[in-house]
């Protein structure tokens, strides 16, 4: 095997080994981002030596006291924004590497595919050449010019022009199979780069999640048994303001939309999954994110969207708030970093956030974005 072909034959082996461990999802990629920052609630542990005690660590966090919950509340809020962004970050991500997994190992068939050809090309080149070593390694021509034979010179005469355009054509064939064979590595090699960047892009952003319910999950570990009810409470009296306050301006009276068949399709899959565990980056069937769950249900109609509630903000129709109807996505905050299934009658269905379940709540109890159609005609 000659050392081009080993080379060549190297990248394409090259290609499907990283790709193998560069498409790993999960945990697997948390040991090769950096480090998450620290949050408020990490504590640096002291330095010891053999001949110094160890610092006495650090006096347990107290219940804050009652008038404080509402400040709790409204940092719950924000670390599990903060996550759900992130979040949002890792599924994007992890969409970019199964699509360039997959471009990276169809170009890898492609490099031996062409290695294979132009193999064939170089077998055939060999065989045109020990033919014209049999014959005294004179070229046509010159044999031509030799015979004493009219009618074999005039025969000859056309199979040396045959034979020089196929000559011709084999050549410039090796070139452009060489030229493809060369595309095809260098665009592998980008590929793989991209693949990297998008491996790093999801530890980093999986590192953020875990550290950001890690902090939430602390504070709401140090509430007392009656704090934590009350907090509960909070949070249900601050969704049932803003569902009021989105009614009062009668929004209501003026969604008289009905559902496509698709539309039913899709909500009848939402509302299936009530009472499943949210997980961040989960796509069903036993947990989901918001997203995965929207995405998951308009699958199952038939439709596929985005993975993630940005992109499905950025790539799906727009539709107003007042037009409206069942199946329709109900994109929240600012940074579209939250997503729900409109069911009707002011309800949604949504995955909200670590920690809760697939619920039924009211269309307004977020700040809401937009409104996006799937089905759009």
């Amino acid at each position: 095997m000659g050392r081009g072909r080993r080379s060549v034959l190297a990248v394409a082996v090259t290609v499907v080994c990283a790709v193998t461990v560069l498409g790993a999802s999960g945990t697997a990629f948390a040991s090769a981002g950096p480090d998450p920052a620290p949050t408020s609630t990490a504590t640096a542990p002291a330095a010891t030596t053999p001949s110094t005690p160890s610092t006495p660590s650090a006096p347990p966090v107290t219940a804050p006291p009652d008038k404080d919950l509402e400040a709790v509340r409204a940092k719950l809020d924000e670390l599990y924004h903060d996550a759900a962004v992130a979040t949002d970050a890792y599924n994007a991500a992890e969409e970019k590497s199964k699509r360039q997994s997959a471009e990276v190992v169809g170009l890898s068939q492609k490099i031996v595919e062409q290695q294979r050809k132009l193999d064939e090309l170089k077998d055939r080149a060999g065989a045109a050449a020990r033919a014209q070593y049999r014959t005294g390694g004179l070229p046509p021509q010159a044999q031509l010019l030799l015979s004493d034979d009219p009618q074999h010179f005039l025969d000859g005469a056309g199979r040396v022009l045959e034979g020089e355009r196929a000559t011709s054509g084999l050549l410039q064939e090796m070139t452009r199979t060489q030229q493809d064979l060369q595309q095809y590595a260098a665009d592998a090699a980008d590929q793989l780069h991209k693949l990297e960047d998008n491996r790093k892009a999801k530890a980093t952003a999986q590192k953020r999640i875990q550290a950001r319910i890690k902090e939430a999950e602390q504070l709401e570990a140090h509430l007392e048994k009656r704090q934590q009810e009350r907090l509960a409470q909070l949070e249900r009296e601050a969704a049932q303001q803003a569902q009021a306050a989105w009614l009062d301006t009668g929004i209501l009276k003026e969604i008289g939309g009905s559902a496509t068949e698709a539309g039913k399709k899709a909500v009848q899959y939402a509302t299936a999954q009530i009472g499943k565990p949210y997980e961040w980056g989960a796509e069903g069937p036993k947990t989901y994110d918001c997203s995965g769950l929207t995405s998951q249900a308009w699958a199952a109609a038939g439709h596929p969207v985005p993975r993630t509630s940005q992109e499905q903000w950025k790539q799906l129709k727009h539709v107003s708030v007042k037009d409206m109807r069942p199946g329709d996505l109900i994109i929240y905050f600012g940074d579209a970093s939250h997503v729900a299934m409109y069911v009707g009658k002011g309800r949604i269905v949504h995955a909200p956030r670590p920690g809760r379940t697939v619920t039924l709540a009211g269309a307004g109890t977020m700040p809401i974005l937009g409104v996006v159609r799937p089905d759009a005609s």
